[in-house]
């Protein structure tokens, strides 16, 4: 009985120790600048990387919907009246992605072109 009473007094003082070394750590933790991270070739092509897909995710987005809503329309064409309302709906979400892609593509882009 006495050694899991020792026992439970060690981890305690453990668990103090530790923690009070993890507070002392990050109170005493010194904060680094990096002034040189923008000119970095990471950065510099990270930056490129997101223009160019942008760029190209601004030309394949209404490229693809297109595709989608051409093929979509011949398929609500042979179809009868409960599933041309589903072919109408998958029509509708493919202008409406094919909108939320070019958007979000444009914010990227614009975001992008102010840190240049």
């Amino acid at each position: 009985m006495k050694k899991k009473i020792k026992g439970k007094k060690i981890l305690k003082a453990a668990g103090r120790t530790v923690s009070a070394a993890f507070v002392l750590f990050f109170c005493m933790a010194q904060r680094v600048y990096a002034s040189t991270i923008s000119e970095s070739k990471l950065a510099k092509g990270t930056e490129q990387l997101i223009s160019d897909a942008t760029t190209w995710l601004m030309i394949l987005a209404p490229v693809v919907a297109g595709l989608l809503i051409i093929y979509f329309c011949i398929r609500r064409s042979a179809a009868d009246e409960m599933d041309q309302k589903k072919w109408n709906n998958r029509i509708v979400v493919a202008i409406v992605s094919c909108i939320g892609a070019v958007i979000g593509s444009a914010t990227l882009n614009l975001i992008i072109s102010y840190y240049q």
